[in-house]
């Protein structure tokens, strides 16, 4: 390492004003800072120190993101070999679903952090790094089949409208991750819901092998088409392991309990928020079971609900999201609790979307500040009832 920063030094007046490349300053500062915590310290004022900048906290969330990824490759492979009919080795099946997801991470990184690039460069500031973690969760909420091209318009949309346009890192309302995969059910829902979009049909390299025509419903999906509640399908080992159908990342509680440690354990998410998303949406589970419609959907157990479709992993990696979560230490209970509220009722209500977890964290983005304001207002004014009784 002392030989990489050593070189860097060297290399680094290039980069300043007044060298050869003195354009590109904010792109070297952006690889320098990931490599390397910067020494630079504020020369004014009082400030706290620490060596976890931004850019170690999004790294936190990348390795917390790595368990469910690597699932959801296996997952990949699994479900299109048993989709084939033909047996596979483990290393086979990963492989293959390896190969499949790869080009989605390709794709999001280069359009998101090519967009960032550009806007430093223009704004001639340093590199944003929050497309780090936003260029991991993007592949990991689509299905396997989406068209690249899709998926790269969707994060182009995303970065500029989601993100830039408020300001960038930190200033951003809404989860730039999020709205990729909302703007793409909404552009796009054939290619983002039903039967035929969960299994890759293609063989990849010679693994595996072509499956033409092939639909394979998730099991939300069919707990959502079923009418009575002997049609939904019953619980499962494979709804916690996530050999199940459904998008990349998503499918695995186990994986995802993983990186709910990791992020707990380095502080980065609130257990206050994940905590309450769960409590919600199990008890608007249980409402619905008591009290419901007479569906299959409402007649699911809460439990079920919680195990399947994105719900672990909004719970876990988008609602726990710093910036467009809420900020105050009560207003995270009442705005997790309504997450996990809202998702069970969008999926039980809707009848045209399965899902629920997605529009449920976009609508709470837009009241998160809200929440806060009604939190320390409250604090005010409590306050303020309390210094008039002591007086």
């Amino acid at each position: 390492m002392n030989a990489l920063r050593n070189y860097l030094d060297k290399i680094k007046p290039n980069f300043e004003e007044g060298g050869k490349y003195h354009a590109f300053r904010s792109v070297f500062e952006g690889f320098e800072t990931f490599l390397f915590v910067p020494n630079t310290t504020s020369k004014t004022g009082t400030h706290i120190h620490d060596a976890i900048d931004s850019k170690r906290i999004m790294s936190f969330v990348v390795i917390a993101l790595v368990p469910a990824l690597l699932f959801g490759m296996y997952n990949v492979g699994y479900q299109h070999f048993h989709a084939a009919g033909v047996e596979g080795g483990f290393w086979e099946m990963f492989f293959y679903g390896f190969l499949a997801v790869l080009p989605k991470i390709i794709v999001s990184y280069v359009v998101g952090l090519g967009i960032e690039f550009i806007v430093a460069q223009w704004k001639k500031e340093e590199i944003q790094e929050g497309f780090l973690v936003s260029g991991m969760l993007i592949p990991m909420i689509v299905p396997v089949d989406c068209p690249l091209w899709m998926l790269a318009i969707a994060v182009a949309f995303s970065v500029v409208f989601a993100k830039e346009v408020f300001g960038g890192t930190g200033m951003n309302i809404f989860n730039p991750a999020l709205v990729t995969r909302a703007f793409l059910f909404f552009s796009y829902p054939a290619c983002m819901s039903g039967d035929r979009v969960w299994v890759a049909g293609n063989s990849i390299f010679g693994l595996g092998e072509t499956v033409d025509g092939l639909t394979t419903a998730t099991p939300l999906g069919v707990a959502k088409t079923a009418l009575t509640s002997a049609d939904c399908p019953a619980f499962s080992w494979d709804m916690v392991t996530g050999l199940i159908p459904g998008s990349i990342g998503e499918t695995s509680v186990i994986a995802i309990a993983i990186g709910a440690v990791i992020l707990l354990w380095s502080g980065v998410a609130s257990w206050k928020t994940m905590l309450s998303v769960f409590v919600g949406g199990a008890l608007m589970g249980m409402v619905f079971n008591a009290w419901g419609p007479d569906t299959a959907i409402a007649r699911m157990p809460w439990y079920e609900h919680l195990c399947l479709g994105g719900f672990c992993f909004g719970a876990v990696f988008m609602a726990t999201d710093p910036v467009t979560s809420s900020r105050t230490e009560n207003g995270k209970f009442v705005y997790g609790f309504l997450i996990g509220a809202m998702a069970i009722i969008i999926r039980v209500l809707n009848p045209g979307y399965p899902e629920g977890m997605m529009m449920a964290i976009l609508l709470m983005n837009i009241f998160a500040p809200l929440i806060d304001y009604v939190v320390v207002e409250n604090n005010i004014s409590r306050r303020a009832k309390r210094a008039m009784s002591n007086n």
